[in-house]
């Protein structure tokens, strides 16, 4: 059966991870995405090792470009422009990561394409949105997390902020904020028959994942300060280092799975004291010498057996190998053509009725560039012409 989202037709105009992100997500859902990419700045993430076995795709290629189509448009061109025009007939969602402007210089700016289509959905990803003092300003994942204030209270008092090992801001902001601004536009569309400009900002959707700490501060609350909170080191929800330099991880904020937690590591003096007791660092560093003591497995033989939400800090390959994630579908088969498959990561979201369907992995850029431009009635002539004169460049 089609995925949930056939029937949306997306043009891509981004390339390395927030949009793509995003768009494959979208296209694992029943999406007819279209990448218009530029021949002579191929996005970098096609060339980021490994390359896959007897092909010359990339890992991180062959996965975001999945399920997606692809050409080659040099956009200072007004030929491109007069392409993109003939393919808003059709395509009717717009996604870009250009910093504000740069479209509007190029002839399609929201402004631009809203004449062509009235009832486009043009969706702009940047680091700092389309206005505000930054809004011109480069930045990356580590500086949106950073400006944002969640960083001021994460990790540790003696080593300050840290890194975690994805991309909080591109992938959990923006990749994420721009599916749901995609989706309620067309819905909205599908109410009113009008489109809108979605202003997706990374860094935006970072400010808000300051949830219960920022709430709790805008209401008259303290700053909140590294290993103070209850979700930050504060208490005794934290990861424990074994005596195998490996790390468990304990979540038990309840009294219930407190108790347990004591129990199972033969501490029932602390139960009265709660998570957060009086002088919760000294308690934690008896924690530490208590787990320290065994090794990760033989700690996992006891917390399996306890409802104490205890896990073990995993590996990816442990993780990709765990009979949860398994059983749970995430790690899948796609084939590439010409033979073989490649293991990647499946999308999240299950239906009862209509699965995500994983056609075909991403492809070079400008694999379908014939294909399209065929179909908008151009002859094998005009395409020779457009390669000779620099439209694919």
């Amino acid at each position: 059966m089609a995925g949930p989202l056939k029937g949306l037709k997306i043009i891509d105009f981004s390339t390395l991870l927030p949009g793509p992100y995003a768009t494959m997500a979208l296209a694992d859902l029943g999406a007819d995405v279209l990448r218009i990419v530029s021949g002579s700045r191929p996005d970098l993430t096609d060339f980021m090792p490994p390359i896959l076995p007897n092909t010359k795709i990339s890992a991180n290629g062959a996965w975001m470009g999945r399920g997606k189509r692809s050409i080659t448009l040099n956009l200072k061109d007004k030929r491109a422009i007069k392409i993109v025009h003939q393919l808003l007939a059709d395509y009717d969602i717009i996604v870009e990561q250009f910093r504000p402007g740069v479209m509007d210089r190029l002839g399609l700016g929201y402004s631009d394409l809203k004449k062509v289509n009235p009832a486009i959905i043009y969706g702009s990803l940047t680091g700092y949105g389309q206005t505000g003092p930054l809004s011109k300003k480069a930045g990356h994942d580590i500086n949106y997390i950073s400006r944002s204030g969640l960083m001021s209270y994460s990790g540790r008092n003696d080593t300050g902020p840290s890194l975690t090992g994805m991309q909080i801001a591109d992938v959990a902001s923006g990749s994420n904020n721009m599916i749901i601004a995609i989706l309620s536009a067309v819905y909205y569309r599908s109410n009113t028959g009008k489109g809108q400009h979605l202003d997706i900002s990374m860094m935006d959707g970072v400010v808000a994942f300051n949830a219960m700490t920022g709430a709790a501060f805008l209401a008259g609350g303290d700053e909140p300060l590294r290993e103070s909170e209850f979700l930050n080191g504060g208490c005794l929800y934290d990861f424990y280092q074994t005596e195998d330099n490996k790390y468990l991880s304990f979540g038990g904020l309840e009294s219930k799975f407190f108790s347990a937690f004591c129990k199972a590591i033969g501490c029932d003096d602390f139960i009265e004291g709660g998570v957060n007791p009086e002088g919760v660092q000294n308690i934690k560093k008896r924690v530490r010498k208590i787990i320290s003591q065994k090794r990760l497995d033989d700690w996992m033989k006891i917390f399996d057996q306890v409802d104490a939400c205890v896990e073990p800090v995993f590996t990816l390959e442990e993780a990709f190998s765990d009979p949860h994630i398994i059983e749970r579908g995430l790690i899948i088969d796609v084939e590439i053509p010409g033979g073989g498959t490649v293991k990647q990561i499946a999308n999240p979201i299950k239906f009862s009725e209509t699965q995500p369907e994983y056609n075909t992995i991403g492809q070079p850029a400008g694999t379908h560039t014939k294909d399209v431009l065929k179909s908008l009635g151009y002859s094998e002539n005009d395409v020779e012409e457009f390669e000779k004169t620099g439209l694919f460049s």
